[in-house]
């Protein structure tokens, strides 16, 4: 046919190839459901078969990369922002920082650590701005969420509209996958969150709720429908007894995000860490304290003040970096009379095989002997550190125990510690030490070298792990 039969057009007809499974497949439901959300009309027939297209043609205008601020700074921050300061409510990080639209989140911690009340303060942030959410609970009823709601709005900042947040937030109760996206098909939020993918089922699937089976059909579809419709669809997962995420290790390959909320449930503050994370990096911390009205936001009791510090045998202070984040962490460490064989290497918060080499420098390089005292280390605040530039503040602390020593107050010590026994350099030292000011410390020990001048800060420099251990009351 050279001419069209509808507009009468010579050579206008393309040929189009046609996927005849397209009718048989399974998420032909949820490509209708994305459809009405993006406000268009989905295809009756058979769809075309999507071709290639060379990468100078993809216009990279059209994606959806604009993120959704969730309002929580702290938050942003972890999901790929850098975000600031500010109570829950408040504006987003500087950056940018939030939900990627169309990107899916798992978010994954203990019972009782608060996982459930971060995501509803974060959907009350996003609604009282207009974003319009979907707040799915699989494990509470809806007057069960608006009861621990009214408690959590009062953390709203005022500028902040509560008639937009009456308006634009959305809560079901529900269990099924059909109906919950259904429902999401009717109200089209951009933001979907479901606590928790625990606990929906698709009932064509024969397998209970929680199952691996369920967990994996459920997971990709919501998946599907996110990459689909545009939706950025956040998802509590539970853990298992040893802290890690419930289910099949393919949840987390089929999320573009997995967040871990960290901390004692006994105790008041919480980290959000990413461990995975397609949009941004994985070194960002988000800092958190547990209150009567929810969580708040510890932008800045990231660093432990030097009027609270510990002064004493075995405990030295070190200015971590995480992400952009410098944290002045408090390292403590303990020996005590052990078995010679059976000795013992405990740490919590920090890298037992790095403990291990700090060990066996003090012994090679530093005349201690401990092989029959048993080694305690811990990093305090329930922050860990891995990086290397902590090391000779764990030596230190561990040399102080064990020779009862301490270092001045308002003192702080950073530096990697080779296995030859010196003391090297380490990144970000200009940050690290204005950082360490800032929080009221006036010395610092650090690897010699040419260190920026701060003023009101003392530097005293070592290029060997005996100096360092000579700056030691």
């Amino acid at each position: 046919m050279g001419k069209c039969p509808d507009c009468g057009t010579w050579d206008a007809l393309e040929e189009t190839t046609l996927d005849p499974m397209t009718s048989q497949d399974p998420h032909k439901g949820l490509a209708v459901a994305a459809a009405d959300i993006q406000g268009g009309n989905a295809l009756a027939g058979p769809e075309p078969a999507a071709g290639a297209r060379a990468l100078s043609e993809i216009d990279e205008a059209a994606a959806p990369l604009p993120r959704l601020s969730t309002g929580i700074g702290e938050f942003d921050r972890v999901l790929g922002g850098g975000g600031g300061g500010g109570g829950i409510g408040a504006g987003a990080g500087a950056s940018g920082g939030g939900l990627v639209p169309g990107s899916a989140v798992l978010l994954g911690g203990e019972p009782g650590i608060g996982k459930s009340t971060l995501l509803l303060q974060a959907a009350f942030a996003l609604a009282s701005r207009g974003t319009k959410v979907l707040y799915v609970s699989s494990e509470e009823s809806a007057e069960q969420v608006a009861m621990r709601g009214k408690r959590l709005r009062e953390g709203l900042a005022p500028e902040q509209s509560v008639g937009s947040l009456d308006r634009s937030l959305f809560i079901l109760a529900d269990t099924n996958l059909a109906r919950i996206v259904e429902q999401t098909r009717k109200v089209g939020p951009r933001v979907l969150m479901i606590d928790s993918i625990q606990m929906i089922y698709k009932p064509d699937v024969p397998a209970s709720p929680g199952s691996v089976t369920q967990l994996r059909r459920c997971c990709a579809e919501l998946v599907y429908l996110a990459k689909a419709s545009g939706v950025a669809i956040v998802l509590v997962g539970h853990v298992t007894k040893d802290g890690t995420l419930a289910g099949p290790r393919l949840l987390e390959h089929l999320v573009d995000c997995v967040l871990s909320f960290e901390g004692d449930r006994y105790h008041a503050h919480r980290v959000v860490r990413a461990v995975k994370n397609r949009f941004g990096t994985t070194l960002e911390l988000g800092l958190f304290e547990m209150t009567g009205k929810g969580l708040e936001q510890v932008p800045e009791g990231a660093g432990l003040p030097a009027a609270s510090a510990v002064t004493g045998p075995g405990s030295v202070v070190c200015p971590v970096m995480s992400g952009t984040r410098c944290m002045l962490v408090e390292l403590q460490a303990l020996t005590a009379t052990g078995f010679l064989g059976a000795v013992k290497r405990k740490s919590s918060g920090l890298d037992a095989n790095r403990l291990a080499m700090i060990i066996a420098v003090l012994e090679q390089h530093a005349g201690l002997r401990l092989a029959d005292r048993d080694v305690f280390a811990s990093a305090v605040g329930g922050v860990r550190v891995n990086e290397p530039a902590s090391d000779l503040a764990l030596l230190l602390a561990i040399a102080g125990a064990h020779f009862k020593r301490a270092l001045p107050p308002a003192t702080c010590v950073l530096g990697e510690v080779g296995l030859s026994g010196e003391v090297r350099a380490v990144p970000h030292m200009e940050q690290r030490l204005r950082e360490a000011v800032r929080l009221g410390y006036t010395h610092a020990l650090a690897p010699r070298g040419k260190l920026p001048r701060i003023p009101g800060l003392t530097l005293v420099q070592a290029s060997k792990v005996s100096e360092a251990m000579d700056k030691m009351g």
